[in-house]
């Protein structure tokens, strides 16, 4: 064969090998990412990453995986510090975390807010006004003073007393949902017939 021919050939493989090695590359190059953050508590359950090839298993606050066109995981972690810089995007859509308020009546009313109370009314209005799509629970309870289905009428009318409340502070537009638990559920537990203002409440859940 003739010395150009090899020449020739030499021209031909060296882009070849440089074209595979970038389609290995690309082909290598993360698709997708997954990262476990805590929960509100700062706990976290375990979560299990799956392809066709390959599985991992995060169960670290903050550990992430990311699968490669291969469909091979790689396990890493993100410092927490880090995470509103690198995700700021996905940080921004989490909804905000679930609160919980809680006023309280006087005995045997169940319209008539301790004075206590009317403050904490504000604040719920204010964190309402800070959510798009705000999702609330509105839980009556009693306390042991009187007949259990009185103490449960009487937890729902309330209930229904702080939706009112509510929605004559301008919070007409926003849905509220509703029950009675009586006196089934004290903060503090007690003899029958004894009168407690910590289980005279309801409680206003905000997610």
């Amino acid at each position: 064969m003739p010395d150009n021919a090899l020449i020739d050939m030499d021209f031909l493989v060296t882009p070849l090998i440089s074209l595979l090695a970038w389609i290995v590359v690309q082909t290598a190059t993360t698709t997708d990412r997954v990262l476990l953050l805590p929960n509100a508590t700062g706990g976290v359950s375990a979560l299990v990453v799956k392809t066709g090839n390959d599985e991992k298993t995060l169960a670290h606050a903050f550990s992430g995986a990311r699968i490669n066109g291969m469909g091979r995981i790689e396990v890493d972690e993100v410092a927490s510090t880090s995470l509103s810089e690198s995700y700021a995007a996905a940080v921004n859509a989490l909804p905000a975390k679930p609160v919980t308020f809680t006023v309280y009546f006087l005995t045997g009313s169940d319209t008539e807010l301790t004075t206590e109370s009317i403050p904490v009314l504000e604040q719920l209005k204010s964190a309402l006004a800070s959510r798009s799509v705000p999702e609330v629970m509105v839980i009556g309870h009693t306390d042991r003073v009187g007949k259990l289905e009185d103490n449960d009428a009487l937890s729902i009318r309330r209930a229904a007393s702080v939706r009112s409340i509510l929605s004559r502070l301008g919070l007409a537009g926003v849905s509220f949902e509703i029950a009675g638990r009586g006196e089934r559920e004290p903060l503090v537990t007690t003899e029958d017939e004894v009168a407690e203002e910590k289980n005279r409440r309801v409680e206003i859940n905000l997610r």
